[in-house]
């Protein structure tokens, strides 16, 4: 061997013996099953049920907001009412009502209603000498003239308060000189039964017809999800009905348009599942079909053996045995490589960074004792710089074996076979060179077809190595081109070149376990 690259003495090892890919199997988790009815009706009917308690207590509010008012305005005309009985005579405050007045202020077959006047100084003038007067700071509304209201409570009762200052001094109404006005405080209490009782029918109104319709809206919610979901238990019958055998996709015409992305993946999946069920049905019958050829061979010379009696007839008989059975085992074993290469996720490979120049080295080590046998100077050209690309060892491994020994059967004894690798601006090129008799160019697209054999080539093989070479390339990405050997011009065949150009290798595809 000459300096393309160093001798190499290691044994050819391309065999493979793998079994096919098997995707991973992860123990599943515990079956926990969710009804998709039961979500639905939780997140419709929790914001429900949790707006209902605060409807209550908004109603509650409301309703005795309502109620006050007409007893607030009630209480007021009757502060107007005291108002106008306070007079100030010769600066002596009086409010003395009469005992039919004060009948009649009272008179509420309710409630108790209670009343107070006290002069400017705080003088008990008539009414209730203890009911509470508002505290410093809360009656600003009540010392401007207006009527004022507050909760309060009389003898440990809750009331409410209606209450008013009454101005007294003639000269501070007619804008006379700046003096503190003489406040007279009128104040009628009332306790709050009528008050809650008003409330309460409101409420009573209000609420008593939502334990009704509540139960109602329930009914209607639970009837329109169990409408709304029958087209899912449709699809679901309209699946159990099909044959077993039955692959096609579903018309997503026939579901609701909510459901066609779910139809539409499910669809995906039944084309790669009969894409996969295709190719073990063409893996099997490509098995059984190139298998009978070795097999039958084997059994003849055998049964040929067992008749000889000749011991040299009997040593040919078993040579050919042994063809057979090395042609049998190289069958085998290239389709479970092709198995595997088509079995492997293209999205889901595990790529790694591959030094190509390397790989290469070491591929062609394996097959340096291959090309003494046939008489063929095997060599490498490394780059001139480092080449790295995204893939799987492995698989590039038996794709560079491939070519190898498709490059070793096609090239005749004294020929040459060629591994370069090669860098072109950001792509990585590995080729293949031989000078064997090349490939037409009508028959280039042809060559990478399972069991294809150019017609006319006496050289034994099963067909099927560049179908493994175009299926790992494409797991790759790479580019598989045919060319006739330029350096090839000395020789009486044209040779044959195969390139793969890789693409330049992306951060973000390289798994850097």
């Amino acid at each position: 061997m000459n300096e393309r690259d160093a001798s190499f003495d290691s044994q050819p090892g391309h065999g493979l013996a793998e079994p096919l890919y098997v995707p991973p199997n992860p123990e599943p988790d515990e079956n926990i099953r969710h009804s998709l009815f039961g979500e639905i009706l939780d997140w419709m009917l929790a914001p429900l049920l949790l707006l209902w308690p605060m409807s209550i207590a908004i109603t509650y509010l409301v309703a005795k907001s309502i109620a006050n008012q007409p007893f607030d305005d009630a209480l007021e005309d009757r502060v107007t009412v005291l108002s106008q009985q306070v007079r100030s005579v010769e600066g002596s405050v009086t409010a003395q009502l009469a005992p039919g007045a004060v009948d009649i202020l009272r008179a509420d077959d309710v409630d108790s209603v209670y009343y107070l006047i006290t002069g400017p100084a705080g003088q008990h003038l008539d009414g209730d000498r203890d009911l509470p007067r508002p505290k410093a700071g809360d009656d600003d509304e009540a010392r401007s003239g207006a009527v004022a209201f507050r909760n309060d409570s009389f003898h440990g009762i809750p009331v409410r308060v209606a209450y008013s200052y009454i101005n007294l001094d003639p000269l501070h109404e007619r804008g006379g000189p700046e003096t503190e006005p003489e406040l007279a405080l009128v104040q009628v209490a009332e306790t709050l039964d009528k008050r809650a009782h008003l409330a309460n029918e409101i409420i009573k109104g209000v609420i008593l017809p939502q334990f009704i319709i509540l139960p109602v809206i329930l009914a209607l919610v639970w009837f329109a999800l169990s409408r709304g979901l029958t087209p899912l238990a449709d699809l679901q019958e309209r699946i159990r009905a099909r044959p077993q055998d039955d692959l096609s996709p579903i018309d997503p015409r026939q579901v609701p348009e909510e459901i066609s992305p779910l139809v539409g993946s499910f669809n995906d999946m039944l084309e790669r599942l009969a894409q996969t069920i295709e190719m073990q049905k063409r893996f099997i019958a490509d098995a059984a079909h190139q298998m009978k050829t070795p097999l039958a061979g084997m059994r003849m010379q055998s049964e040929l053996a067992l008749r000889q009696i000749d011991p040299d007839e009997v040593r040919r008989s078993l040579e050919q045995v042994a063809k057979s059975s090395e042609s049998a085992t190289r069958l085998v074993n290239q389709l479970l490589a092709l198995a595997r290469a088509e079995n492997q996720p293209h999205a889901g490979l595990a790529f790694s960074e591959v030094d190509l120049p390397r790989l290469a080295r070491e591929t062609v080590q394996d097959w340096v004792q291959a090309s003494f046998s046939h008489q063929i100077d095997l060599g490498f050209e490394p780059p001139d710089e480092a080449v790295t690309i995204a893939g799987n060892p492995m698989m590039l491994r038996e794709l560079l074996s491939n070519l190898i020994d498709n490059a070793l059967r096609y090239t005749p004894a004294g020929g040459s076979v060629t591994v370069r690798v090669r860098r072109e601006e950001e792509r990585a090129l590995l080729e293949v060179e031989d000078t064997g008799p090349g490939i037409a160019p009508a028959e280039r697209a042809r060559v990478f077809e399972r069991f294809y054999r150019i017609l006319g080539s006496n050289t034994q093989g099963s067909g099927l190595g560049l179908a493994i070479v175009r299926e790992i390339a494409q797991q790759h990405g790479a580019e598989i081109d045919i060319f006739n050997n330029p350096r090839s011009h000395a020789n009486k065949f044209p040779g044959s070149l195969f390139r793969l150009t890789f693409p330049p290798p992306a951060h973000d595809a390289i798994d850097a376990a």
